[in-house]
């Protein structure tokens, strides 16, 4: 099996790395070269950049950003952020980024998954997933949750959509639960089971870190990368750390 992947998010709005909780309420909390930096020189596995206010504004990522970053670092990197067609996808590509994150463009137009993984190869294509369990106990999922005003429910299931998006050439899903997100109590276990039993593609899971028992938890249960944010932008956990705890727990991590 893979080494475990440790995985910090960084949520950018206007050219700042930003933090919330439940995708409501966020705080600048820096720059985002001085983040890539500082996790790169920590020994983050990968970065994910997530331009949270593209898609429902109705623009895409800014390749600028991404330009400077790729010069910068030497690991991998996902970029996500209104990436609604080919073109926009190879101008990320181009500008350094490793792999395309796509989540309410993928919504809009399901066919945008299969044409990424056409051109790029499916190892490129990964698919977030904004997820949250209903009073009835379903799984759905939520479109443009990067802005309050125009976050809605986008009428599709979190697992029929996740095994419709692999289908389609999907390569990776990041599965953000939302109720968890900020919150630091662990991750939904729940949740990452029933769509790692449902798909045969890596699962990372995103929302609820708060402790590294939690990430040694999440991948105990299967979870191919564990994505975080809070607890490595306020300094509660430290990567070096981290991977040290999960060691010493027989989880295989990346020196």
């Amino acid at each position: 099996m893979p080494a475990a992947r440790i995985i910090p998010c960084l949520d950018v709005a206007n050219g700042r790395v930003v933090k919330g909780v439940r995708f409501r309420d966020h705080r600048d909390v820096g720059d985002i070269v001085d983040h890539a930096l500082r996790y790169r020189d920590e020994g983050a596995d990968e970065l994910v950049f997530y331009d949270i206010t593209a898609s429902p504004d109705g623009r895409s990522v800014d390749t600028g950003w991404v330009r400077r970053v790729s010069a910068l670092i030497d690991i991998p990197f996902a970029v996500a952020g209104g990436i609604r067609d080919v073109e926009t996808a190879a101008r990320c590509l181009a500008a350094g980024a490793d792999k395309i994150s796509i989540n309410s463009p993928a919504l809009e137009r399901p066919e945008l998954v299969a044409e990424l993984a056409e051109a790029f190869g499916r190892q490129c294509v990964v698919l977030g997933i904004d997820s949250r369990r209903g009073p009835d106990g379903r799984l759905t999922v939520k479109q443009y949750s990067g802005s309050p005003d125009a976050a809605r429910d986008s009428g599709r299931e979190t697992v029929a959509w996740a095994r419709e998006a692999v289908s389609l050439g999907a390569g990776e899903i990041v599965l953000n639960c939302v109720e968890r997100d900020g919150v630091r109590q662990g991750y939904d276990l729940d949740q990452l089971a029933e769509l790692i039993a449902a798909v045969e593609v890596p699962v990372i899971i995103s929302g609820g870190a708060g402790e590294e028992k939690h990430f040694a938890e999440a991948f105990a249960a299967g979870a191919s990368g564990a994505l975080a944010a809070s607890v490595f932008h306020d300094r509660r956990i430290a990567i070096p750390e981290l991977k040290r705890y999960l060691a010493g727990r027989g989880i295989e991590v990346r020196p």
